[in-house]
């Protein structure tokens, strides 16, 4: 597909984001398409080390896409680079995101008929992810999209990182119009910075064990220094928290608490701190490295808060919150314990807090889909014998409208403010009738 950004109108704004804005795009008689435009002056990223990070991941997202071919993962369109901008299209949702969908549920989640549907189209693209040796790090409820029939597909993959696969890639690259990276996304720190940042990690968390000990006979105790954690900056690995919005294809969601922090590769494992962090698992929050389990770990999360309407580990605070996926275990009634086994079980060996032991670290995808809570599930027909518990109703987002240009869009953007000299005190005494 290919794209001509100067001749490109948009119908709409669907959402912005520290990766980008999102636009609906009229396929010019065909079907329309999300466009996802990365502005490289974008005063979000106005320091240099930022705009570098920023644009790397840009272009990572667009490598991770170029090389998807799933049902539940979308497909790269076509992209286009300006010296000011990049942008790359992508299949539109027209029905939102699984967080707007459980809102729209009575009581705010799902059942346990819809959690299974769900749920075993996203073990079915997290098992395409991971057979292609990458690491998915950003699952939730607001990067889960509803497509027009009814089936879902996971967005933003800038927070992806490459591993070395356990089983050999489903997929194949493909190219495109503009440049892209083959290499990892996050860059290697000076190794005695990483060295640094693993060993504070280390002295940080390594009462941790006994923290959990004690929170068993009713005394937690609260890992050391987890404040100056929060707000460390390690000489050489450019540590920041940032609270941004995703850029996303479909409109609405919830705020990503994003934290990127130092980053290294060491074998099958990454030591990059990212993701959002009520989902973040606790061996990224130990710094211990990470690897494929930390999306069933995340999976385990967004079945819990589909089943229950929230997460299980959310504190009033980043501070609690991480404190929670360290010492808690997630909560369930009685009722849910005797109404749906499965589900509960589901939930807590993906929420095993050593990734060693928990669901899916051993045998991967197959392991998480021979759970008993999927009994009956046709694993290779999920799109053709499975109806979607929600489909959303046809609707025609582009009809009508004449729409309004991407690159005048953001050349407006970079126009200075009104100088006050052009206005003068006498004028703005003055009320208008």
């Amino acid at each position: 597909m290919e794209i001509d950004l100067d001749a490109v109108r948009a119908a709409r704004v669907l959402g912005r984001g520290a990766m980008g804005t999102v636009f609906l795009v009229g396929g010019g008689g065909g079907e329309p398409y999300a466009l996802k435009v990365f502005d490289k002056h974008s005063p979000a990223s106005a320091a240099a080390a930022a705009a570098a990070d920023a644009a790397r991941r840009a272009r990572w997202e667009v490598t991770v896409l170029s090389r998807l071919a799933h049902p539940h993962l979308p497909s790269l369109l076509g992209c286009a680079e300006t010296p000011d901008l990049l942008a790359w299209a992508l299949p539109y949702c027209p029905g939102g995101d699984l967080n707007e969908l459980r809102h729209a549920q009575p009581d705010r989640v799902f059942s346990p008929a819809a959690i299974r549907f769900y749920v075993a189209e996203l073990v079915s693209a997290l098992a395409e992810l991971h057979a292609a040796g990458i690491a998915y790090r950003d699952l939730k409820p607001e990067n889960v999209l509803l497509r027009a029939d009814g089936h879902v597909t996971l967005t933003d993959f800038d927070l992806s990182r490459q591993l070395p696969p356990r089983s050999p890639p489903a997929s194949t690259s493909t190219s495109s119009s503009c440049s892209a990276t083959s290499s990892p996304p996050p860059p290697q720190a000076p190794s005695h910075g990483r060295a640094q940042y693993h060993h504070h990690l280390k002295r940080i968390f390594k009462r941790s064990e006994s923290a959990v000990a004690a929170s068993t006979s009713g005394q937690e105790e609260e890992p050391r220094n987890l404040a100056w954690y929060l707000n460390r900056s390690v000489d050489g690995g450019g540590d920041q928290v940032k609270k941004v919005k995703s850029a996303r294809v479909s409109p609405m969601g919830r705020d990503k608490k994003l934290a990127s922090l130092c980053s290294a590769a060491a074998g099958e494992r990454s030591f990059s701190f990212v993701g959002t962090e009520e989902y973040v698992a606790p061996e990224v929050v130990r710094g211990d490295g990470h690897e494929f389990a930390v999306d069933w770990w995340a999976l385990g999360v967004l079945v819990y808060e589909m089943s229950h309407g929230r997460t299980p580990f959310r504190g009033r605070n980043r501070k609690e919150t991480f404190r929670n996926v360290l010492l808690r275990e997630p909560e369930f009634s009685a009722d849910a314990r005797r109404r749906w086994p499965e589900l509960t079980d589901l939930i807590t060996r993906l929420l095993e807090k050593d990734p060693s032991r928990r669901l899916g670290f051993a045998g991967g995808a197959d392991e998480v889909r021979a759970h008993p809570f999927f009994a009956g599930v046709a694993w290779d027909l999920l799109g053709e014998v499975s109806r979607p518990p929600y489909i959303p109703p046809p609707t025609d987002d582009t009809a009508a409208c004449e729409g309004f240009s991407v690159v005048e869009y953001f050349d407006n953007l970079h126009q200075p403010p009104p100088s006050p000299a052009e206005h003068s005190p006498e004028e703005e005494l003055v009320p208008e009738f």
